[in-house]
């Protein structure tokens, strides 16, 4: 190259016209658009969803607190602040953060400095020779291609689906702490139903042991008394299996160990919240995980255009400069200096076909990433539609479990009177405990249930309202 033409290539309106070039360069690839999804303009169970009152004032972030029990405010409060699956998501983000940070360095030079002394012979019996040096290089590509444009819009998006990920883990954890906080208070009240059940059979083994002795009754009769009572205490015993697995549950939620954390029993029961329905709209600007799958879509659709830049030549300016000499005294001087600036063309002249591939891949990875979305879309409006239609229909069951409750304790009331006048036989009494025993635990299953709904339906929902 001749000096001439050099000089030229240096003159500063042409870095500055290649600097230009750099930044108005077209990005390859599809730019992204979000996909579009057919929603409903109203959920299919609304019908049969019971209207709730306007709930304005109600806490919207500390979703939990609608059911008004100090103890579980505690345990939300507590996992917010030391749950290893929120610590661990949050981590996650800080590492999507920085690689953001990493990807839009990639726009400026990159500049580094070096300083060097050295001692050596170069044959024979020559003289010891030194070498100092000092100086300065610079580079930077040209993002004529949009690759990297390309490379920080994925970056951002990460980061973005990366805070989704972590309110959706967040909303999860506390979802799962908040039913089996719940699960474990319905435990505690049929633990306390069975052991009243146990007493009251106590009394009527005592009543039939007795009968049997005065020759009223026969020993089977005895036989009867005992197996109801045995069969009581075997399912007090298995409550409280259900209620020290809960407390397990919870304790590892919490990031404690099992033997170290107790839960007292609960003195009042939590408030079951009336819950209102949503917008479809409303429902895909709340759900954590539905942000997360539109992101990973502009991630996978900005790896097409990074994968497609590969077709194209890179361009690169590098520039260095500075000092070499053989005294440290008079380094830095004019006869020292040394200088190098230049441009540097690269290209992919034949690579068998893995560009190609690489492109058919991101495209195919953008497929799935659709798909996906749109699956956790349908999955959302079905959490949604199974929260409504078991909200109103359990609400039905209970009520009826209510009165079949009372209408089984009328029945056992009546009939150990007439056990105890000797009008009626001991089966008599075995099949009013038995229903009214079944009657309690089939009313506090159906609360058990309509708990859990009511909290599903909440995340459904994104957590808040």
């Amino acid at each position: 190259m001749s000096k001439k033409m050099f000089r030229t290539m240096c003159k500063p309106k042409l870095m500055v016209s290649l600097l230009a070039l750099g930044l108005s360069a077209c990005a390859i690839g599809p730019d992204y658009v979000k996909p579009k999804i057919d929603t409903p303009a109203s959920f299919k169970e609304d019908g049969r969803w019971k209207t709730a009152q306007p709930m304005d004032a109600s806490p919207r972030d500390a979703w939990w607190e609608v059911y008004q029990d100090e103890q579980l405010n505690n345990l939300v409060k507590i996992l917010n602040e030391q749950s290893p699956g929120i610590a661990q998501a949050e981590a996650q983000y800080r590492q999507t953060k920085e690689l953001l940070n990493q990807a839009e360095s990639s726009l400026f030079p990159q500049i580094t400095g070096n300083a060097g002394a050295k001692r050596g012979v170069n044959a024979g019996d020559a003289p010891v020779t030194k070498q100092y040096s000092v100086g300065v290089a610079a580079s930077w590509q040209i993002d004529l291609w949009g690759s990297v444009r390309r490379a920080i819009e994925a970056g951002q998006a990460k980061e973005e689906g990366s805070v989704a990920q972590l309110a959706a883990i967040k909303l999860s954890s506390q979802a799962q702490l908040v039913t089996a906080y719940l699960q474990l208070v319905v435990a505690d009240v049929q633990l306390k139903q069975l052991r009243d059940s146990e007493n009251a059979l106590k009394e009527t083994l005592t009543l039939t042991s007795n009968q049997f002795k005065a020759g009223i009754v026969s020993d089977a009769n005895v036989a009867l008394a005992e197996s109801q009572l045995k069969t009581a205490r075997a399912a007090t015993i298995d409550k409280q299996l259900t209620r020290a697995q809960l407390e397990h549950a919870i304790a590892a939620a919490l990031g404690k160990p099992p033997a170290s954390f107790a839960l007292d029993v609960s003195k009042s029961t939590p408030h079951l919240p009336q819950l209102p329905s949503v917008l479809p709209s409303q429902l895909l600007e709340r759900r954590p995980d539905i942000a997360v799958a539109e992101r990973n879509m502009a991630v996978s659709n900005a790896q097409i255009g990074i994968a497609k830049a590969a077709y194209f030549p890179t361009i690169s300016l590098s520039a260095s400069g500075g000092y070499n000499g053989n005294a440290f005294s008079d380094l830095i001087s004019a006869p020292n200096r040394i200088w190098s600036l230049g441009p540097q063309l690269v290209g992919n002249i034949f690579d068998a076909g893995a560009t190609k591939s690489k492109t058919a891949q991101a495209v195919a990875v953008y497929d799935q990433s659709v798909a996906s979305y749109k699956q956790t879309v349908l999955t959302a409006f079905q959490n949604v539609e199974d929260g409504l239609v078991a909200q109103s229909l359990l609400e039905q069951e209970e009520r009826l479990q209510n009165e079949a409750l009372l209408a089984a304790q009328r029945s056992e009331l009546i009939t150990k009177n007439q056990y105890a006048a000797g009008t009626v036989s001991y089966i008599n009494v075995l099949t009013a405990q038995t229903t009214r025993i079944n009657a309690e635990a089939n009313l506090w299953n159906v609360r058990n249930r309509q708990y859990a709904n009511s909290v599903a339906f909440i995340a459904a929902i994104g957590g808040s309202w």
